[in-house]
């Protein structure tokens, strides 16, 4: 969750107002458990899910991840139907042989680097190219998989996307009515 590619991604997202929640898979940093080839991941995913419903009942869930946390969380944001947004960032396209995206109907960023050594830009387009309806793909030429020295284009990536695409509706009125997350004080 100290991840700086992570940071960014929750900077970008409490900037626009959203309530955000970083945590740490099984068997990293202090974390209980050991890793579990994404088996146990998902049920990670799915509590912190659980957890940010129970404190945001009227709020759609982003389900941002970054590298492998892309891959996991987007098998369990597909099928989970809190879950009206996903942000994939880094996608490590060498094991992301995910078949829940090819029936994802909801909507879909994509951001990666053009060098990204662990999932190659045009690897991720030729794969966003089957996946349905919305979805959007942002590539940063010369971003490294951890997007060294272009921090400020992710976050510009995520914020755009949103400017186009608009905020889910409760989010705006959650904007209005609590007034900014606390990214901002």
């Amino acid at each position: 969750m100290h991840n700086k590619v992570v940071f960014h991604l929750a900077r970008a997202l409490g900037e626009l107002g959203a309530p955000v929640l970083r945590f740490n898979f099984r068997g990293v940093g202090a974390s209980a458990g050991s890793h579990d080839r994404g088996v146990g991941e998902r049920a990670d995913v799915a509590a912190a899910l659980d957890h940010l419903a129970r404190d945001y009942t009227e709020l759609p869930i982003c389900l941002a991840g970054f590298s492998f946390g892309s891959w996991v969380g987007s098998m369990v944001g597909c099928s989970d139907p809190r879950v009206t947004q996903i942000v994939a960032a880094g996608t490590p396209t060498r094991m992301f042989s995910n078949a829940a995206f090819v029936t994802c109907s909801k909507r879909k960023l994509f951001v990666q680097g053009g060098a990204d050594e662990h999932g190659p830009a045009q690897e991720l387009e030729a794969f966003v190219r089957r996946l349905p309806e919305p979805k959007a793909l942002c590539v940063i030429p010369e971003a490294d998989h951890f997007f060294t020295g272009h921090a400020d284009e992710l976050r510009e990536a995520v914020a755009g996307y949103f400017a186009l695409e608009g905020l889910p509706p409760a989010l705006t009125h959650m904007e209005r009515v609590r007034g900014p997350s606390n990214s901002h004080r």
